[in-house]
């Protein structure tokens, strides 16, 4: 009786037209309704289909299904190993939320509320994303340990400072996902994603020494240069302009008759008024009359052009090479050109006075900003350097 009733079972297990496994190993199983299926922590969860329901009856789809099922599981198997609800679909993926964060900055950039540096670190920034999670994560799913290693991944390759500003960025990031309703609710990085203390900064600081150039330097790095970097360098150290300054200054801002540059500066749109050496003055005008004609006519009252007519400092969209991805890297890639940066670091190679690599252009503002300072007028050197007054 007993045997009978086990064979009857077996044939009628074997005649329902269930699949079997595809292989050993395989985690889920065929269950009556025409679902694969599995059992985590109690919980029967169905995760893809064999067959379909027909006329009441089950007709298995093609290839059982079982390869759809398992990349629902493998999507999904974690969460619910961790009691946690899965994003079933409806989260914002990674690339998404960087490109649209690298759209409303580029618009930004366009009307001048944004200088091109500020949004080539944008760029790195996502770039850098892209490279540690992977591209289609969720951004709903990202958990504190995620950011802890993230923190940790370029932290043995930057100094303290770039760890605390690419921690910065990416903090800016995710909260725009949120404030424009891409995340449902807020990122959550833990403590470990904390920025580094001002006490490590000041430390790191200490240790690096100060970031100038000696009176030295600076007479060699003006005996050498172009016209062109020639007068910037006086700018830098005369007045504390940095690169983007430089690059969009306007002939206009330059009185020579009284020797006063009024400049806004585009970073704060603060309104500067320096008073220029003769020296200064008079490089200027060297280098205006060198200028090339301008590519862009909108570029006509620049003071500063290269030789190819462009910025000094422009940011352009990167032109796809092959065929790539839709990713950040091919659907939202710019690149800054810099060339004073360039220009400027090729001098100091040169000329082999860059022993600290920590230096090149920007230096000179913080050299003009180290001497003024020993005038005891702090409000005149801010005036001179734009600095925001809270």
């Amino acid at each position: 009786m007993t045997g009978n009733s086990s064979k009857t079972a077996s044939r009628r297990k074997s005649s329902n037209g269930k699949p079997s496994k595809p292989y050993k190993d395989f985690p889920l199983f065929p269950h009556a309704s025409g679902r694969w299926a599995k059992k985590i922590n109690g919980k029967l969860h169905y995760l893809g289909r064999w067959a379909t329901q027909q006329n009441r009856k089950l007709v298995r789809v093609e290839g059982d299904g079982w390869r759809e099922a398992l990349d629902e599981y493998k999507r999904v198997g974690d969460d619910l190993q961790a009691g946690r609800e899965p994003d079933h679909g409806a989260g914002c993926e990674l690339r998404d939320a960087l490109n649209s964060f690298l759209s409303n900055k580029r618009d930004k950039l366009d009307n001048e509320e944004l200088s091109p540096q500020t949004f080539a670190d944008y760029v790195v920034t996502c770039d850098k994303l892209v490279s540690y999670f992977n591209r289609m994560w969720h951004v709903d799913k990202l958990q504190p340990d995620d950011f802890s290693g993230y923190r940790a991944w370029p932290a043995q390759d930057v100094s303290i400072v770039t760890l605390r500003n690419e921690i910065n960025r990416a903090r800016m990031i995710f909260k725009y996902a949120h404030d424009q309703r891409l995340i449902r609710q807020p990122v959550a990085y833990g403590q470990a994603f904390d920025k580094p203390t001002t006490r490590m900064l000041r430390k790191a600081r200490n240790e690096a020494g100060p970031r100038l150039f000696s009176a030295e330097e600076l007479r060699r790095i003006l005996a050498e240069s172009d016209v062109w970097l020639h007068a910037m360098t006086l700018l830098g150290i005369n007045g504390g302009l940095g690169n983007t300054d430089v690059a969009n200054l306007p002939q206009s801002a330059i009185d020579f008759d009284t020797g006063w540059l009024t400049y806004l500066r585009p970073k704060t749109e603060i309104q500067r008024k320096i008073p220029l050496w003769p020296e200064t003055l008079e490089a200027l005008r060297v280098a205006i009359d060198a200028r090339p004609n301008p590519k862009d006519p909108n570029d006509g009252d620049l003071v500063f052009l290269i030789v190819q007519g462009n910025r000094w400092v422009r940011t352009v969209p990167r032109q796809k090479q092959g065929d790539q991805d839709d990713t950040v890297a091919s659907r939202m890639r710019f690149v800054t050109r810099n060339s004073i940066t360039g220009r400027f670091g090729k001098l100091l190679r040169r000329l082999d006075i860059n022993g600290c690599k920590r230096r090149g252009f920007y230096t000179l503002r913080h050299v003009f900003e180290t001497e003024a300072g020993e005038s005891r007028d702090q409000v005149a050197v801010n005036a001179i350097m734009g600095h925001v007054d809270n």
